[in-house]
Formats: structure tokens, sequence, C-alpha cells
């Protein structure tokens, strides 16, 4: 499994070494695996030197002996560095001891490293659990869960709590408790105990499952799965198979080339012996040197006449340019690998270049599209608050009005109560006599208009005035 910007170049050899060529394909394997874990990192490490580039500070170099960083350790991995998995563990591990000199270790920076440093460990621990399940879980081709792993993991049915028995593959076993992955749209992991474990052998009728629409998705990819594994069918990317076609292309070629070199001497050796008439000896085209994987067109040639000694300096002649040939080859080789490693770093660099491209063109589109979506909401709410508040005003209007008229009617009413009270009060009044004296109902009556309340005010009226213009008859 290669990523088509990881491949390194073939040697091409005289005689090809298997053991180089099974290095190689490790070296790349694991270039391939750690490219995905450092995008990992790139996600996760976007705060961590928000403040800019440590190296920079003066007292930088003071506090820190080796620096790294995660472009650091891209590139490494990018040019192929590291020999083994624990020298990138160990450079995340400096990462974490840097950032934790350099800011404390208690700052926010310390942190992000650990968290860092603890999913670093983390993806290799699932690397080393199993690279196949790594590598397309990562890369997620087509039904990437149903190629089988080398080796097979174990098929059961496994039952969460709260769930029924589904189909998973079992990636650990541990004491009591088996950690699987669900088949299904998630591929969900998790720690499920011995007891809630069957084998895939088991008829689904003694499971008591209930069939929805995810269990079925499921269950088809266990049988695309176990389609596979009866029909062999295990995952191989297409750099693999070109590797693969180029170390079987430059073998052959490499023999045929030898072939040829052993043979043509032989060939003009025999030719000594006979008989033949002297010519003039004509100057041979020169051959173009070709690399080890193009064929060499072999065109009949006429059979000429030439004497011994003629024929013995044309051998001699034609011998360097197949050596030169053989040479040639190899040059050739050398030169398309240096190509090969100028090309791929060209092809490197166009893909980081087109993914932050990409990043920043997605971010920009997201940005708009979050200020196009806040302003309208902006403005749907606007509206809606002019509709709620206008709204609100016409029935606060409604109910004032109501309640004037209300008001109104019952101010009629009432005045009209008073008033024929007022009437009444007043028609009760005029009925009645009071006291001349001191305006008190009165009970003794003496003239026309005159009339008193008690004996004591007729009396003292009388006294005062009233006696001079009464007109009650003596």
């Amino acid at each position: 499994m290669y990523d088509a910007y990881s491949m390194q170049p073939f040697s091409r050899t005289a005689t090809p070494n298997k053991s180089i060529k099974k290095k190689n394909t490790n070296k790349q394997e694991m270039s391939t695996y750690l490219r995905f874990i450092v995008s990992r990192m790139k996600e996760r490490a976007i705060d961590l030197n928000k403040k800019g580039k440590d190296s920079k500070h003066p007292m930088y170099r003071r506090l820190v002996h080796s620096a790294v960083d995660v472009p650091t350790i891209q590139e490494k991995v990018n040019e192929g560095k590291y020999r083994s998995y624990e020298e990138f563990k160990a450079d995340a591990q400096l990462l974490l001891h840097n950032t934790v000199i350099f800011y404390g270790a208690d700052s926010e920076q310390a942190d992000i490293a650990r968290m860092l440093y603890k999913d670093t460990c983390h993806e290799l621990d699932e690397l080393q659990l199993c690279k196949n399940c790594f590598y397309l879980s990562n890369a997620r081709p087509d039904n990437w869960f149903c190629y089988p792993c080398i080796p097979n993991h174990e098929l059961v049915w496994a039952k969460m709590k709260g769930f029924g028995f589904w189909p998973a593959k079992v990636m650990q076993k541990e004491d009591n408790q088996v950690d699987v992955r669900f088949f299904g749209h998630h591929h969900q992991r998790a720690w499920i105990p011995s007891e809630n474990i069957q084998d895939i052998t088991v008829n689904v009728h003694r499971l008591h499952v209930k069939r929805s629409m995810g269990w079925k998705k499921a269950c088809d990819e266990l049988e695309l799965h176990q389609r596979f594994l009866r029909e062999g069918r295990f995952w191989k990317s297409k750099n693999e198979d070109r590797g693969e076609e180029e170390a079987e292309s430059s073998i052959s070629s490499t023999s045929n080339e030898q072939l040829k070199v052993t043979q043509e001497p032989r060939a003009k050796k025999g030719r000594r012996n006979q008989s033949v008439e002297p010519k003039k000896e004509e100057p041979e085209p020169e051959t173009e040197a070709v690399s080890s994987s193009q064929e060499i067109p072999t065109m009949p040639q006429p059979i000429e006449k030439v004497s011994v000694s003629t024929q013995t300096k044309k051998l001699s002649a034609s011998s360097p340019r197949m050596l030169h040939r053989s040479t040639q080859t190899t040059s050739d080789g050398v030169c398309q690998s240096m190509c090969h490693d100028k090309y791929t770093k060209i092809f490197n660099d166009f893909k980081d270049r087109m993914k932050s491209d990409h990043k920043r063109e997605t971010e920009r589109v997201v940005r708009e599209a979050l200020e196009k979506l806040r302003s309208e909401m902006e403005e749907e709410k606007r509206q809606a608050v002019n509709k709620a508040v206008a709204n609100m005003q016409g029935e606060m209007d409604r109910k004032c009005k109501q309640v004037k008229e209300k008001c109104k009617e019952e101010f009629v009413e009432e005045i009209k109560k008073l008033a024929t009270q007022h009437k009444q009060l007043i028609s009760q009044t005029k009925k009645k006599q009071w006291c001349y004296n001191c305006e008190e109902e009165a009970m003794y009556h003496c003239c026309w208009n005159t009339s008193y309340c008690s004996i004591k005010c007729q009396q003292e009226h009388w006294h005062a005035e009233h006696k001079r213009t009464c007109r009650r008859k003596r």
C-alpha cells in the first residue's frame, strides 16, 4: 500500500537484491502510514504556535537544544528520513518536551502538545495493531471495510448494552474484554464483554435481533467481506502493482542484456571458419543507449563475406560498443532515479500547495457562507421583531380603544344615575320646611314662609327681627 507521491525509485542494478527491495518497500509503507499521522498532527497543532515561530524568540536557543516542530516532522516524513516508528515517536515526544520547556508545564501550548503526543501514540498503537485497517480507514477507498486484512480478523456477533447483536471484526482481546469494530455505516469501535460475543456461524434466528435498515446494511457489508475472503481478494494499491512490475521488468531486461553480450561474440566467432572473400569494411551506424526497461530491436543482418582478419577487427570493434551499452544502461537508470526523486519532490510540493490553497479556499467559502447566513438570520430576525412589534402595537391600540369606549359608556351611565339621584334629592329637599334661624329641618310653623326647628330658634328670631315682619294673625 503506497501513496502516489511517496514512491521511491527502484534501484536498477545488474543483479537486483531482494533484501534491498523489501527494505525500500517497508520504508515506503512506513512513509505512507506516517503521512496520515502527520496530517492529523497538523490539524490538531494549529493553535500550538499562534504567537509565531518559537525559534525567533531570543530565549529559544538558550532553552531548547534540538528544535523540532510539526512542519519539520512532515518534511522528514516526505524525505523518508525515518527508519523506524520509534524515531517518529521520539520526535513527537521531543516536540512535547520543547513546548513544556519553552512555554511552561501549565501553559495552554503545553496542554495542546500533550494532547498531540497522546493522539500520536494512539495512532501508532492503531498502526501496530493492524496496518491494513489503519491504511484503509485513512485512505477510504470504496468498500474499504470489506477488504480482508493480513492476518484476517475474527468475525463475531457483538452485543452492546441497550442494543442487539451486530456483525463486527475482532481487533484485539484483553482479559474478559474484546475490542471490536462494527460493520455498518459508521464502523464504530467498542470494548464488549466476552459473554456478549457470539461466533459469526451462530444462526441469526437464535440471536433474536431487530432487523432494522442499518442492521441489514451491516449484514450486506459482512456478506461482501466474506465473499472477498472466499475469492482471496485483498486490497492492493496501484502504486504497489507498479513497483512490482518495475522490479520484474528491471530483472528481465538486465538478464536479456547480459544474454546478448555473451551470445553475440560466440556467433561471430563461429563465422571465422567460413570461406569468405575479402571485402572492404563498411562503418556501422551508432546505436543509441537505451534504458534497461526498453527493448532493443534486433534487425536481421545480411550475411557478408569477409576475411578472417576483417572479421576479427569487426568483433573487437563491436565489443566496446556492447560494453558501452551496458554502462550507459546503468547510468540511464541512475539518471532516471534522480529524475524520479526530483519529480517526486515537485509533486509533493505541488500537493502541499494544492492542499493549502484548497484549505484557504474552503475557509474563505465557509466564512462567506457564514457571513451571508448571519446577515440573512439578522434580517429575518429584524423582520420578525418588527412584525411582532407591529402586531403588538395594533393589539394594544385595539385594546385601548375598547377600554376607552367602555369607560366612556360607564361614565355616561354614571352621570345619568347621579343626575337622577340629584333630581330626587332636590325634589325631596324642596318638599321640606327649614328653620329660618339655623337652617335645620323645621317642625314649628310660624307664618307663610317662616318655620322653626325648636322653640329656642323661634324666640331668638322673634326677638331679633321677626316680630316686626310676622304676618301671622294675632
